[in-house]
Formats: C-alpha cells, structure tokens, sequence
C-alpha cells in the first residue's frame, strides 16, 4: 500500500535537492535515512523530516509493515518564487530570485 507525504513552500531551490533524492530513490527508509543524517547540504534535514512524516503515516495503518518501507517515488516541484532587487552599479537593480519547492515522498512496502 502506498503511503505519501508532501512538504510544500520549503525554501530551498528544487535543482539543489533533487541531487540529494537521485541519492536515495529506491532504498529502503532505513538506509535512505542514515544517508541523510551524514550528507552536509541544508536539504538533507528537510528530507530526513519528510520520510520520517511519511513512516508516521504509515504507521497509522495496521495493515502496513513499517521495516518493509522502500521509498518507491520522490520528486520535487518548483513552487512560488520570491522576488527581490539589489542595487547595482549607475542606479541600475538586478532581480535576486528566492525559489521555492514542494516536496513529494511516496514510500510502498516490498
């Protein structure tokens, strides 16, 4: 049975942690998780957070065996992005974009 978790509105650019979910797409959750306890990037946190919402999902499920968890899918999508200016060099503005991301998890048991 599939079991998801969403994490929308992260502050963080989808192109950065999707190098991080290539990383631990079809391992099992155990495994995924001790790679993201030790990777350095600011998303593995945020990852580590979304499996674990998505392992306490299933868990409410009795039909559901919480060890036999493989994380099936995950993707990121690109959410709102916000926009702001700095100034440059003869009065000028470059827009500094802060982009968004919505994270997708689905885990399936073997």
């Amino acid at each position: 049975m599939e079991v998801r978790a969403t994490a929308r509105y992260i502050r963080l650019s989808s192109s950065k942690i999707r190098l991080l979910m290539r990383e631990i797409k079809g391992k099992k959750v155990e495994n995924a998780l001790n790679l993201l306890t030790f990777a350095p990037q600011k998303g593995a946190s945020i990852l580590r957070k979304l499996i674990n919402s998505a392992v306490s999902n299933a868990s409410q499920n009795p039909d559901t065996d919480v060890d036999n968890l493989f994380i099936k899918n995950i993707f990121a999508d690109g959410g709102p992005t916000l926009k702001r200016f700095r100034p440059r060099a003869m009065g000028r503005a470059a827009r500094i974009r802060k982009r968004t991301c919505h994270l997708t998890v689905i885990l399936d048991e073997k």
